[in-house]
C-alpha cells in the first residue's frame, strides 16, 4: 500500500507533504520504491495521523473490559478502531480478586486478529483510598498487595502495563518499589496524598499520574498536593478532554506545565460511549448518561467515567480548548505508547511502526482509518 499526496505528522511532531509507503503491515523507510501493480491511496492532501493509543477506558458500545468475556474485548476493540483508536490498554475497576483473575484471563485469551489490538491492562483498582473511590466500589477497595498483583500479572499472561496505587496507604512505598522493578508503570490514582507522600512515592519508583486533578487533592500555596510532586518529578499526566472532567483553561496549564512530551490524553469512557442517553453501569454502579456527562445515578454529584472516545477527546482539545494540534496528537498517541512500553510498534508513522494511519480532514473529521496498512471498511 502506499499513501501519496498527505501531509504526514513525522517524528519529529511537524507535518510534512508526501507520501507512505507500507509494507507487510508497516511503515517503510522513506524512498521505498513502489513494486509493480502495488495498491495506491490518494489522501487529496488530507492529514496523515498514526493510529491513536487508548491506555485508560473502560467501555463502549453497551460492553464493559469487566465483563471478562471474548465478545466484549472484541467488540470495544472493533469500536475503538473505527473511532482511530488502535491500540488499546483498556483498565479494570475495583473488584474482589477472583473478579479481577477472570478479566486478566479473558484478556491474556484474546487474540488481535482485527480491531484495535489489545497491547496491555490498565488496573486501576483495587489499590486506592476508600475516601476517594469515585465510582469505583468501595467495597473492593483493597490495601496495596504486592503478592495480590503478582498473582494478577500472572493471571493476564504478563499484560499488565499499568497499576494504580494510592501511595498514602499502608504499605504503598514498598508496593510501589516491587511493581517498578518488575517493570510495571505505577501511577498515583484516587489518592488523598500529601505533596510528601507523593514525593515519596515517585522516590520509591512511581512515574505516571492517573486521570490528573480527578481524584485527588488540588493545588493550594500552602499545600501543593500530589499534581506539583509530579510536575517536579518529572511524572507523565493523562488528562481526560471530553469538556465535562476540566475546564478548558488547565487543560492548556497542563500542556504548557507538563510539557506535550508528557501530557497523555486519555477517554476514560464507560459502556455508553457510542450509545445513546440512559442508564447503564460501571464497577457494578448504576450509571446516568446525559450528554457527554455520566454520573453515578445514586450519587449525581459524581462523575463516572466519560462518554467520549479518545478521537474525539483529541479533536475537542484542538477545537474547543486552544490545544495544539501537534501537542494533542502526540499525546494522544506517541506518548501513551511510550508510556507502556508499546512504542517500537504503535504510536507514530516512523519506519517499523504497523501501518496504522488516519487520514482526516482540516477539522479533525476523520476521514479513512488504516489497520496494520489494510483500510478498514
Amino acid at each position: 500500500m502506499i499513501i501519496q499526496n498527505a501531509r504526514v505528522f513525522g517524528p519529529d511532531h511537524t507535518f510534512a507533504h508526501g507520501d507512505l509507503v507500507i509494507r507487510e503491515g508497516r511503515i517503510a523507510p522513506a524512498g521505498t520504491p513502489p513494486l509493480p501493480g502495488e495498491e495506491t491511496l490518494d489522501a487529496g492532501g488530507r492529514l496523515a495521523l498514526p493510529g491513536l493509543v487508548d491506555i485508560h477506558f473502560h467501555g463502549a458500545v453497551g460492553h464493559d473490559f469487566c465483563d471478562a468475556s471474548e465478545e466484549a474485548i472484541q467488540a470495544l476493540a472493533d469500536f475503538e478502531a473505527s473511532r482511530g483508536v488502535l491500540a488499546i490498554c483498556p483498565a479494570t475497576m475495583t473488584f474482589p480478586e477472583d473478579t479481577l483473575a477472570g478479566v486478566m484471563q479473558a484478556a491474556a485469551a484474546h487474540r488481535n486478529t482485527r480491531g484495535a489490538d489489545l497491547v496491555g491492562i490498565n488496573m486501576e483498582g483495587p489499590f486506592i483510598s476508600p475516601r476517594k473511590v469515585g465510582a469505583q466500589n468501595p467495597r473492593y477497595v483493597h490495601k496495596p498487595d504486592i503478592a495480590m498483583f503478582r498473582r494478577l500479572q500472572a493471571a493476564s499472561g504478563g499484560l499488565v502495563r499499568l497499576v494504580d496505587v494510592a501511595p498514602e496507604e499502608d504499605g504503598a512505598p514498598d508496593f510501589i518499589a516491587a511493581a517498578a522493578a518488575g517493570g510495571v508503570r505505577v501511577s498515583i490514582a484516587h489518592t488523598c496524598a500529601s505533596y510528601a507522600d507523593a514525593c515519596r512515592a515517585f522516590a520509591a519508583g512511581a512515574s505516571h499520574m492517573t486521570h490528573l486533578y480527578n481524584a485527588m487533592p488540588g493545588i493550594t500555596h500552602r499545600e501543593p498536593g500530589p499534581i506539583i510532586a509530579a510536575l517536579e518529578a518529572g511524572a507523565e499526566a493523562e488528562l481526560i478532554t471530553d469538556g465535562v472532567h476540566i475546564h478548558p483553561a488547565v487543560v492548556r496549564f497542563t500542556f504548557n506545565a507538563f510539557g506535550a512530551d508528557r501530557v497523555i490524553l486519555i477517554s476514560d469512557s464507560m459502556m455508553a460511549c457510542g450509545l445513546p442517553d440512559g442508564q447503564y453501569s460501571l464497577g457494578g454502579q448504576a450509571v446516568t448518561v446525559t450528554g457527554p456527562r455520566a454520573t453515578l445515578t445514586e450519587h449525581p454529584e459524581t462523575i463516572a467515567g466519560s462518554a467520549t472516545c479518545l478521537y474525539d477527546c483529541m479533536r475537542r482539545a484542538v477545537t474547543e480548548m486552544g490545544v495544539p494540534l501537534a501537542a494533542a496528537v502526540q499525546a494522544a498517541s506517541e506518548n501513551p505508547a511510550r508510556s507502556i512500553g508499546v512504542d517500537a510498534d504503535y504510536g507514530s508513522l516512523a519506519p517499523g511502526r504497523w501501518g496504522n494511519v488516519l487520514l482526516t480532514d482540516d477539522d479533525l473529521t476523520l476521514h479513512t482509518v488504516l489497520r496494520h496498512g489494510a483500510v478498514l471498511a
